[in-house]
């Protein structure tokens, strides 16, 4: 591997994090590489009041005194001109959130290489790690690629599977793939850069596309069967959260599992083992835990005292 590549690091939300601490930080010593710049999103509004909230890796990077550039669009002439001058041997990416056009994919002499968070060319796309729990995959895992013109569609420099848990939510399985993904690029990229791992294009069978995700996929429809309502809970929590209209307002259900008993029809709302449930296409959905609007989460049971008329 050449000594002191200069890497510039493209990413936005906690997913990317660890990369960038892992590329800033190093592991081996000396190190071969140095990071000589971040690219992220602009800080965008944030809760009730609208306060602007920085990307997480952008306060990442200025914990690690990295310079950072923010800007709307890559294609901006600032924007590139600051590339340009960080003269990048290698750009790595972590769901960075914008497309990279050709000047930027040409620019490094090394290509662009990103950090994935599924087993490509299975779930291409903005939410895969959604994506697989809603389908009910028994593993994922992350792909480092090199990226070309197409949205996840580059050859593969490596791969590494994890098994997907029963109890899994997007949120747990965000975190260990996040870190997987930095450990795999870690020791990935000494061998890509000195030439021994020659990139394999992508199969042409197997592809799936999970597309970016809206408040309204967590909106739960009770004709669907049980199982799959269960599995849309787990992987909207934490965001967009999955939810139904109870009294006007949307109760957010944080936590359920699939009951034995038969469904009462789709919709219709019981008690089981003195918890709410609710029938379902195929089966009924029992609610663990609950948010009602305006107050903290609660267990099922906890819920149903309140709600006298569930029934």
């Amino acid at each position: 591997m050449e000594e002191n590549v200069r890497i510039v690091f493209m990413g936005s939300p906690d997913f990317a994090v660890p990369t960038l601490e892992a590329l800033a930080l190093g592991r081996v010593e000396p190190r071969p590489y140095t990071v000589v710049g971040v690219v992220t999103q602009p800080d965008r509004p944030a809760g009730r009041g609208g306060t602007l909230k920085p990307p997480a890796v952008k306060e990442a990077a200025l914990r690690l005194g990295l310079p950072v550039i923010q800007p709307e669009k890559l294609r901006q002439p600032e924007a590139m001109e600051q590339l340009r001058a960080w003269a990048p041997d290698l750009i790595v990416v972590a769901a960075f959130g914008q497309i990279l056009r050709p000047d930027v994919l040409d620019l490094p002499r090394f290509g662009c290489v990103n950090v994935h968070a599924s087993l490509l060319p299975r779930w291409r796309g903005a939410a895969p790690i959604q994506a697989a729990i809603l389908a009910g995959d028994k593993e994922t895992g992350v792909t480092i690629m090199k990226m070309d013109a197409g949205v996840d569609t580059g050859p593969i420099l490596a791969q590494r599977a994890l098994p997907i848990a029963p109890d899994e939510t997007g949120g747990s399985l965000f975190e260990k793939l996040a870190r997987l993904g930095a450990d795999l690029l870690l020791e990935t990229l000494p061998r890509y850069l000195s030439g021994e791992i020659v990139p394999r294009p992508q199969p042409e069978e197997g592809v799936t596309y999970a597309p970016m995700l809206k408040k309204e996929d967590g909106l739960l429809d009770f004709s669907q069967p049980a199982a799959a309502l269960e599995r849309r809970v787990r992987a909207m929590n934490p965001w967009p959260g999955a939810y139904f209209e109870w009294r006007g307002a949307p109760l957010k259900v944080l936590r359920a599992r699939v009951g034995e008993e038969k469904s009462p029809g789709a919709g219709r709302r019981l008690t089981v083992e003195g918890r709410p449930a609710l029938g379902c296409g195929e089966g009924i959905l029992l609610l663990e835990e609950v948010q009602p609007a305006g107050k903290k989460p609660m267990p099922g049971k906890a819920f149903l005292a309140g709600a006298r008329d569930w029934v």
